[in-house]
């Protein structure tokens, strides 16, 4: 496969991806529990969390996340765009803008509205488990 064939292939996403990130809370919900009420000043809180994609398809991809606080395995959709690096997505709750750094790695920014309104920034790498990550499937 050449560079330029390479750079062209849609990256395959299906397994088990975790990591830590950093939100900015008002409010709370099931993974940012507490008290606080949304009119509260702003929490700014370090949590870990875990995507598992279930399936892919083309530039589709779905499955269900979860936190080390809540396993609520959260239903969620994902589209990738021409370029192969940036995401798009949504759970039942928020809003995903992604860009996919290398095989290995996804750098993720979610909103959050509802109970609690939430911005946060994520790091995700692939944990090993799915045998299709890290691999690019040809276009």
């Amino acid at each position: 496969m050449t560079a330029a064939r390479a750079q062209d292939a849609i990256p395959d996403l299906e397994g088990t991806w975790s990591g830590k990130g950093k939100s900015i809370v008002f409010g709370n919900n099931a993974h940012h529990p507490g008290s606080p009420a949304i009119s509260s000043s702003p929490r700014v809180r370090d949590f870990e969390f875990t995507f598992v994609i279930d399936g892919q398809e083309g530039r589709l991809a779905w499955g269900h996340s979860l936190s080390t606080v809540a396993s609520t395995n959260e239903p969620f959709a994902w589209a990738i765009s021409a370029d192969n690096k940036s995401v798009v997505g949504a759970d039942t709750d928020g809003y995903f803008q992604m860009t996919v750094m290398s095989p290995g790695r996804i750098e993720m920014y979610h909103s959050h509205n509802g109970k609690a309104y939430q911005v946060n920034r994520r790091d995700m790498l692939y944990d090993g488990t799915g045998e299709k990550v890290g691999r690019n499937r040809k276009t």
